[in-house]
């Protein structure tokens, strides 16, 4: 079994690049499948549940919640054992045994004693605009300053999740077997590099 796990900035093309290296590898894809699968053994919205699970939308909780002690425990109750559940989505994901790519969700670390080939995308802050407008909704406006306050609020909720979970740091080079900037390529371009290069890399595991 061959699993490929990417993290990637917020904008940078992650999940593009992971789909196609899907498409061209012949393998399976997880990523919201991930999310749904969340919520459908916890019973709970697909929405919440993301919002939740990316640290990021609090404002969308109950309002009976808002402002108090009771809340803050309640979202850190909620989301640690949304946390636990997702993991085990991850490891039942990797039960099948069947070669795939996983988005996010810090697959890297939860599948580590599988040794999955773990890439981390990124990309310079001008790209990440762009392809950020390329890809939003119709009714979607936000200022070029807004958008750099969303990538940098929403990479900031991914990083201390990995601190929570495996006390490693979110981004480093060293935590990965391969750091992609997307800000140059063509990505069905990169997308055949990197096939290429992880082909070879599972190769190498073999010897």
């Amino acid at each position: 079994m061959k699993i490929i796990t990417i993290s990637r900035e917020f904008g940078s093309g992650g999940r593009e690049l992971g789909k196609r290296l899907a498409d061209i590898l012949g393998y399976d894809y997880y990523d919201s499948e991930i999310i749904s699968a969340v919520a459908k053994n916890s019973g709970l919205d697909a929405k919440y549940v993301e919002n939740t699970l990316d640290n990021h939308g609090w404002h969308d909780f109950p309002v009976s919640f808002g402002g108090t002690m009771h809340s803050i425990a309640y979202v850190d109750a909620s989301r640690i054992d949304l946390l636990v559940q997702q993991k085990k989505v991850i490891e039942e994901i990797a039960a099948l045994g069947k070669d795939c790519v996983i988005i996010g969700r810090n697959a890297d670390a939860i599948l580590k004693d599988l040794k999955p080939f773990s890439i981390f995308v990124c990309a310079d802050t001008e790209a990440k605009i762009k392809r950020c407008r390329a890809r939003a909704r119709e009714d979607e406006k936000l200022t070029d300053r807004e958008l750099k306050r969303k990538m940098k609020e929403i990479d900031k909720a991914r990083a201390r999740t990995r601190d929570f979970l495996t006390g490693s740091e979110w981004g480093q080079c060293k935590s990965y077997h391969l750091t992609v900037n997307t800000g140059d390529w063509d990505m069905k371009a990169l997308a055949s590099a990197v096939a290429a290069f992880a082909e070879k890399w599972f190769e190498e595991q073999k010897n």
